[in-house]
């Protein structure tokens, strides 16, 4: 697999590697539950904070492309139409290919599939309700398809009504009304609605696209800030990552020192957890942004993990993992046998992944590129 690592950005493959890593390390506790102490709690708040962190860096990598092209005196709906396009070559593939794996493995196990399997094809499963649990991991991906179609769209009609103004600021305005509408989605939540524990929490707000597309924007307003103030984003790079990784750390410390549960606190964790985590990760952007490579034997194996992510991300858990458990259950093992059984795990994830890449996303991607259809929307 060839690599031209003069296009690449270091610093943002390393956000998306330490991602799918998190992503990785948290549906571990499937293979090990009996693990405990800080191991467990990390492991457990990996899972939340890596698919947030995707969030915000796909968001931040759309945005400064959107920004370009709305900016353009050419910009019309053909060239919105181009940037779905692109991004569906991106991520349906991908998609598709493995629901319809999820689906054979779940009759060839005796899993029930959903009532209501057609959602997921629309990506509908976890809009507004319940998100069922069959191909789980699915619903970050509705998140970013919706995302993908909402600002765009409202950035197109906005500049309808609005033909003189300014596009840059119509840009910024959409941005932030995109946060503060989804804010208020989720005290909407809050108010009408009571948590009863944590899993209660993650299927019914974590996990739904009308509670979550902003998470996505956080990102493309740190976009625009690095267009617009390049140097304000080039100073506060250090003092923001520090700022970033601190308040990361200090608050999913702070959670359980405090005891704030979700129970006692349902506030904090329906409406500005998300928000201040999505604020702490596009802290780290202007440092992350900026650091183009590094020594060969860090950026290479870096860079194959990124690359590979999306691939990992959507057979990893529910494929890879189900079939390891169905046919080798490992709860009766310990010590040694649970080590190797989690490097094999490893090892078939990262081989399967690089198989897939090779040989199917990365074909598909290379058709948003080719000359046919570029040609379509010229």
């Amino acid at each position: 697999m060839r690599i031209d690592y003069e296009k690449r950005i270091f610093g943002l493959d390393l956000m998306r590697a330490i991602a799918i890593i998190m992503v990785m390390c948290s549906h571990t506790l499937w293979i090990a539950p009996e693990m405990r102490g800080i191991t467990r709690k990390l492991f457990s708040v990996f899972g939340i904070l890596g698919v947030d962190v995707f969030f915000v860096l796909s968001g931040f990598l759309i945005g400064r492309i959107l920004y370009k092209m709305y900016t353009s005196k050419d910009f019309t709906f053909k060239d919105m139409s181009y940037f779905w396009v692109r991004r569906w070559f991106r991520t349906l593939p991908n998609y598709y290919l493995t629901l319809v794996i999820n689906i054979i493995v779940a009759i060839y196990i005796g899993n029930q599939l959903p009532d209501q399997l057609w959602k997921y094809g629309f990506f509908l499963h976890n809009f507004s309700t319940e998100l069922p649990w069959f191909y789980p991991e699915s619903w970050s991906l509705s998140v970013e398809e919706f995302a993908y179609i909402l600002g765009p769209l409202l950035m197109y009609l906005v500049l309808f009504f609005r033909k003189k103004a300014s596009r840059p600021r119509l840009f910024v305005q959409v941005t932030l009304f995109i946060l503060l509408l989804f804010i208020l989605s989720k005290l909407w939540y809050n108010n009408e609605e009571t948590i009863r524990h944590m899993r209660h929490w993650t299927l019914n707000v974590k996990s739904i696209v009308i509670y979550r597309i902003d998470a996505i924007y956080y990102g493309v307003l740190a976009a625009y800030i690095s267009i617009v103030k390049p140097k304000i984003w080039y100073n506060i790079r250090y003092l923001a990552c520090g700022f970033g990784i601190f308040a990361l750390i200090a608050m999913n410390f702070l959670i359980p020192i405090k005891g704030w549960f979700i129970t006692e606190y349902p506030e904090f964790w329906n409406v500005w957890y998300f928000v201040l985590k999505s604020i702490a990760i596009g802290c780290t952007l202007p440092l992350l942004s900026q650091i183009k490579s590094a020594p060969k034997l860090i950026r290479k194996p870096i860079t194959y993990i990124s690359i590979l992510s999306y691939a990992i991300y959507v057979f990893h858990y529910s494929i890879i993992m189900q079939l390891m458990k169905y046919f080798i259950p490992s709860e009766p093992m310990e010590g040694l046998d649970l080590v190797i059984y989690l490097l094999v795990y490893v090892l078939i994830v990262f081989v399967v992944s690089y198989v897939v890449y090779r040989f199917y996303e990365k074909p598909m991607t290379d058709l948003r590129d080719s000359s046919r259809i570029k040609k379509y929307f010229e």
